[in-house]
């Protein structure tokens, strides 16, 4: 009896031990909790705010998506778990005898669906894991804990029109979705554009109004919903300032504000705080030894979906649970595209090898690319266009201070890729081309394309520096360039001292990658068996 006691004790011990792993954050709860707090000080007085987590996503038949949380909600709980929502309350609110500022409605405990799917956190565990105080079962959101949202003078959510697939999985969400519109007077009768042009008109002012029409002219073009509004309809058929701000007066009374909540996490995302940039800063380099073993071991005769496959165990072999977006990897003229995730090709034989890949550490990815001749050499052309894409990101690195803007990185990237393909007689001096279809940077962290203004940088954010030349076959110059595509991308903190290059340890330079390419690969001696 006593050696089964023992025994008792020691599997105890050890579930708890795996338990406390299987749900440990990379942030502490108190990083959470004071980012709910930075939340609560943005908020209108007497509001409320209503955060629910993502949908579990069907992949095929009875087979689901590894499932990812609405990042938003990850950022001001910790949670990973489906069929929850969180409530922040402005100020302090007496309910059932208690007063909170906040409550998070979460999944039970399920031994059965535990079995099959991995372990819950359920009340208690929210509680202790996460640090909640006021935490319920989801079923109680429509039951003993539902809100009324009558006495609030401001309701802020996301936009809830997505349809959500039907299942079993997503039961509780669905249920808890329904009973907040119901109850919230949320605007299911209203499209997101026609409620986007109301806070336009509402924002106006008499000066301005003529501005806000015109807007509203060129969206009704696209947008059949704008022309079919009365209350727009009349603002652009008013003919002067005055009756334009009559009809702002008639706006309809909209309790539920849809914006206001993305406005406010894209200022506090936007700014990465020393936690974060630490989860950054390894997603970074993880992403670079990527790079720098594929170097060595790209070869002709591979295929795309090899080389993705190297990047992506070097990921694992570190540890990162997965690539923060679908891993891009076009040789020669596929590089072109600039979203190709196929990697299809079967031979990349000797051509030039676009490969933008990252990995996520912790929730958080990093998004890095490098261009590699396969064969070890970069030929005249593809230097050239190389070393003008260098010479470019280099200008924008140097610019990724505080207090710049993207439009000035952009620009500043852009001209100096213009007068070089200029003088390269790839263009005419002035001329308009596609040869550089996309933007320069955008912000990095918990998404790929992460939140955050286009305004002059703060200290702390971290942004892409990416700019490219794609040549596609067929394109109006001499045939010496087609399919020579090429894309630096590098993660760069923007600091009180100056840009720090994340990511930098992947090589860049004409001799730097030409070199790392010469040295021999871990993998250059896996042999494995034919499949016939």
């Amino acid at each position: 009896m006593k050696r089964s006691l023992i025994i008792f004790f020691l599997l105890t011990i050890a579930f708890n031990s795996i338990a406390q792993s299987f749900f440990e954050n990379a942030l502490s709860s108190d990083w959470h909790k004071e980012r709910r707090s930075a939340f609560r000080s943005k908020m209108p007085p007497n509001s409320v705010a209503v955060i629910f987590n993502n949908p579990v996503k069907n992949r095929s038949n009875d087979v689901d998506y590894i499932y990812h949380p609405n990042t938003d909600f990850y950022y001001l709980t910790g949670l990973r778990e489906p069929n929850a929502v969180l409530v922040i309350f402005s100020e302090m609110r007496a309910l059932n005898g208690k007063s909170s500022d906040e409550l998070i409605f979460v999944q039970p405990r399920d031994p059965r669906a535990e079995m099959w799917n991995g372990k819950r956190l359920g009340v208690d565990g929210v509680k202790e894991m996460l640090g909640f105080e006021d935490v319920f079962l989801y079923e109680e959101f429509t039951g003993n804990q539902k809100l009324d949202f009558s006495p609030f003078d401001k309701v802020l959510t996301f936009d809830l029109s997505e349809n959500i697939e039907g299942s079993n999985t997503n039961a509780g969400l669905i249920e808890m979705i329904s009973a907040f519109k119901e109850s919230s007077g949320y605007p299911n009768d209203v499209s997101q554009i026609n409620l986007q042009i109301y806070e336009m008109i509402r924002a106006t002012d008499i000066q301005n109004s003529a501005n806000v029409a015109q807007i509203i002219d060129r969206a009704k073009q696209r947008y059949p919903e704008v022309e079919d509004d009365p209350v727009l309809k009349d603002f652009l058929d008013a003919d002067s300032p005055e009756k334009r701000m009559a009809v702002k007066e008639k706006l309809p009374e909209q309790k539920v504000d849809l914006f206001l909540m993305t406005e406010i996490m894209e200022g506090l995302r936007e700014v990465k705080t020393v936690e974060e940039q630490e989860l950054m800063r390894t997603a970074a380099k993880i992403s670079a030894i990527g790079q720098i073993e594929v170097m060595k071991a790209a070869k002709q005769g591979m295929s795309e979906r090899e080389i993705q496959g190297i990047h992506e165990f070097i990921y694992k072999r570190y540890g990162a649970e997965d690539v923060g977006y679908p891993s891009i990897v076009g040789a020669g003229n596929n590089g072109c595209i600039l979203h190709y995730i196929e990697n299809d090709m079967e031979n990349i034989s000797d051509r030039l090898l676009l490969m933008d890949l990252g990995a996520e550490w912790k929730g958080y990815t990093a998004d890095v690319t490098r261009t590699i001749p396969v064969n070890g050499k970069f030929n005249e052309e593809e230097k050239a266009i190389y070393e003008l894409v260098l010479k470019s990101q280099d200008a924008g690195i140097a610019l990724s201070t505080v207090g710049t803007d993207f439009a000035t990185i952009g620009e500043e990237t852009r001209r100096i890729i213009n007068e070089g393909l200029a003088e390269l007689g790839i263009i005419k001096p002035g001329q308009s081309h596609n040869y550089f279809p996309h933007g320069t940077s955008h912000h990095v962290g918990l998404d790929v394309h992460d939140r955050g203004s286009r305004g002059p940088l703060k200290e702390g954010a971290i942004i892409t520096v990416e700019p490219g030349i794609y040549i596609p076959e067929g394109s109006p110059c001499d045939k010496k360039w087609w399919g020579i595509a090429v894309r630096i991308e590098d993660d760069i903190l923007v600091t009180s001292t100056g840009p720090i290059n994340l990511s930098g340890d992947a090589p860049r330079t004409v001799s730097a990658i030409e070199q790392m390419m010469r040295i021999p690969s871990v993998l250059e001696n896996w042999v494995l068996p034919e499949i016939n």
